[in-house]
């Protein structure tokens, strides 16, 4: 009777089982790459990568020490190593051969040294900084932070002024600047990494606002004005105004 019993048992609870057999997962939906937003009645258009996940790296010259001057070069030698050009950016001041105006890391190399001169325009609105990226990691941070910390950094880029320093805007960033450009920069945001341009022209202050207030970025740093472009094929977009310098993207194996 215990052996029957027992048979009968395990049969009942197989036949209740069927009734609780577990749904498959349900895909989540990822977030879109590029999205547009608004902020205090400003249109952008930002780009959010996870350093864990996606390959950022900043791109100068070809196989030849020709520099790529834009979007379509850079996708097309990226191509002919089986790898896809999925987002694009202008990455930081250059001079007229289209140089680095500060420092410039590509894959583990450095080739051009960090400026930390004083001078006119933009970039020695100090403190400046660097944006970088290492293994598995990438973050913003003022260029005297980060050549005294040294942090791992395969690919690096500096600009400047910095928008927003560990929460707080640039001192010397006025909310009664006039100054309006397309500008475009990028955010530190927890561990999320931020690229941002604007729709029309703004003032620096709105666009340190936008990485501070709605982004929620601990550190931002500006790019560049005027030549500031955009390659996002996805989005619809591949932007072209100028030649440009240092551009940081991301990459992903062709398909």
């Amino acid at each position: 009777m215990k052996l029957r019993f027992r048979r009968e048992f395990t049969a009942l609870v197989a036949f209740i089982a069927t009734f609780f057999v577990a749904a498959p997962p349900v895909a989540i939906a990822q977030p879109a790459t590029c999205d547009k937003l608004k902020h205090d009645g400003r249109g952008y258009v930002v780009c959010t990568f996870d350093p864990a996940r996606d390959s950022i790296r900043t791109f100068w010259q070809d196989g030849t020490g020709k520099a790529y001057g834009g979007f379509s070069a850079l996708a097309d030698d990226l191509a002919r190593r089986a790898e896809k050009l999925v987002f694009a950016m202008n990455a930081g001041m250059y001079h007229k051969d289209l140089s680095p105006a500060g420092l410039y890391v590509e894959a583990g190399r450095e080739l051009h040294k960090a400026n930390t001169r004083s001078g006119p325009g933009n970039f020695h609105m100090k403190p400046n900084g660097v944006f970088y990226v290492g293994p598995g990691q990438a973050g913003v941070m003022e260029t005297g932070r980060f050549l005294k910390s040294r942090p791992a950094a395969n690919y690096a880029t500096q600009s400047g002024p910095m928008l927003v320093i560990d929460g707080k805007i640039h001192p010397r960033i006025r909310e009664t600047g006039e100054s309006e450009k397309v500008r475009n920069g990028v955010g530190a945001c927890g561990e999320r990494i931020v690229f941002a341009i604007s729709d029309d022209a703004i003032t620096f202050f709105e666009f340190a606002s936008l990485f501070r207030d709605k982004l929620d970025c601990r550190n931002a740093l500006f790019l560049d004005g005027s030549v500031s472009s955009l390659y996002a094929p996805s989005f619809g977009r591949k932007d072209w105004l100028m030649p440009m310098g240092p551009i940081v993207g991301v990459v992903r194996p062709a398909k």
